[in-house]
């Protein structure tokens, strides 16, 4: 019983901190301390400055050598390949409608690990996660985007070729990828910040999760549940059990274990990305779909997401 309790209280103190933030944002959205301005000049903040800031600290300060782990990288981009093409030979089948299927798909498997992910990490393993969880960070970018851009595409039959190369282009114009990029020298070759750049580096740093929590709970519009439909239940029980199950079950098969196999089933079982939203409404997707998506997804990720860590931590895999 004691382990039970024990492994409760652990997944609590993970998760709990970070949705109560969410919540804060809803709450303060919803009595007008903050107003729509905010959380858009906050996400735009998060996207350019403090999110960079956070994944270019993290990275420079770990030893490469220590966390690179190509067997993990390989099976995320595994993972994801293979979840998209699932998603797609499986929806089409029943979604007619091309602005439905794309943001169907997307909505399914395209995590929110950029603010979510590496908050749990963070909590879960400190410094060695937040590393960690950077470099997965790096891969899953610009694959997420690139994948997007596919699946809202190609139903609506677009033009490929120019939404691809606009796309790379805005890959290479990432600031996350950026941050990597410049990064990934003073880890691998152990180079060292000058102490005024490493704190301001941290001031910026430790702005970013509370700051995009908030902006994620005052974007949160809990009245378009009324307006869910099938597609959008199917899509958030495949983003938060179908898959994050399915993938783990493989990666555990295939051999990884402890903080490896932990963060995996983070990345997969993370709710579906807030960006989702604005590539869905630019590209001529249905936005309410994808806007119910992530609403259900943010919402329910409190349970799953609690669920796999309480699960890990009884079955002594944390």
């Amino acid at each position: 019983m004691d382990l039970y309790l024990n492994s409760l209280s652990f997944t609590a103190n993970i998760v709990a901190p970070i949705f109560f933030i969410v919540f804060l944002g809803y709450l303060l959205k919803r009595v007008r301390v903050i107003d729509e301005n905010f959380i858009n000049t906050a996400s735009r903040l998060v996207f350019v400055i403090t999110l960079p800031a956070l994944v270019f600290m993290s990275i420079s300060r770990t030893d490469f050598h220590a966390v690179f782990n190509p067997e993990q990288l390989g099976f995320v981009l595994f993972g994801t390949l293979l979840s998209f093409i699932a998603l797609w030979v499986i929806a089409k089948r029943w979604i007619r409608k091309p602005e439905d299927l794309g943001v169907f798909i997307q909505g399914a498997f395209r995590s929110n690990y950029g603010i979510i992910g590496l908050a749990v990490s963070y909590n879960l393993f400190s410094d060695s996660g937040l590393a960690q969880a950077s470099l997965l960070l790096a891969l899953v970018i610009p694959l997420f985007n690139v994948l997007s851009i596919l699946a809202l595409s190609i139903p609506a039959q677009r033009s490929g070729s120019s939404s691809l190369t606009s796309t790379a282009m805005e890959v290479l114009k990432n600031p996350l990828i950026i941050a990597v990029c410049l990064a990934l020298p003073f880890s691998y070759f152990g180079f060292q910040l000058p102490e005024v750049a490493q704190k301001t580096g941290r001031y910026f740093a430790n702005l970013t999760l509370p700051l995009a929590l908030l902006a994620i709970g005052g974007s949160l519009n809990l009245q378009s549940l009324r307006n869910t439909s099938a597609q959008a239940t199917w899509a958030t029980l495949s983003k938060l059990v179908i898959l994050p199950v399915a993938l783990t079950m493989m990666a555990w098969l295939y051999g990884f274990r402890g903080q490896d196999l932990t963060m995996l089933m983070v990345l997969f079982g993370c709710p579906t990305a807030a960006a989702s939203f604005v590539m869905a409404k630019g590209m001529g997707g249905n936005a309410e779909l994808a806007a119910n998506i992530i609403l259900m997804t943010t919402l329910g990720s409190v349970v799953s997401l609690s669920s796999g860590i309480y699960l890990m931590k009884v079955l002594a895999v944390i």
